[in-house]
């Protein structure tokens, strides 16, 4: 269901509006009842294909090198611009704020031993 927004002729409000289903005639306004509301242009989200994702992390120079170079501020943005604005999950966010801190996560599951299996 889309939120529209509307101007009121009649009080001057400004109105947005969910609409259940595609109506030809617009709705009263919620503050005077007039029927007056003309339907305004307003801001809408278009979200970015992965592509779209990657081309942008391929275009910047400075973090392509940081990334080759395993720069952990570098992967920090890379999650980031990944991510596309989603919420971190709890148990990865103490990493995440290493790695823009410049600290590289130790591998836990690494062999430190030096030996060979």
């Amino acid at each position: 269901m889309p939120i529209y927004e509307y101007w009121c002729n009649s009080c001057k409000a400004r109105i947005e509006i969910l609409v259940p289903t595609f109506k030809s005639d617009p709705p009263c306004c919620p503050q005077c009842q007039n029927n007056s509301l003309q339907r305004r242009f307003s801001t809408f989200m278009v979200q970015s294909s992965y592509k779209d994702v990657y081309d942008n992390i391929l275009s910047d120079s400075q973090l392509m090198r940081g990334m080759m170079h395993n720069d952990p501020r570098a992967l920090a943005e890379w999650n980031k611009k990944m991510s596309g604005g989603e919420p971190i999950a709890p148990e990865y966010q103490e990493t995440l704020e290493q790695m823009e801190r410049g600290i590289m996560p130790s591998n836990p599951d690494s062999d430190t031993s030096g030996e060979v299996p």
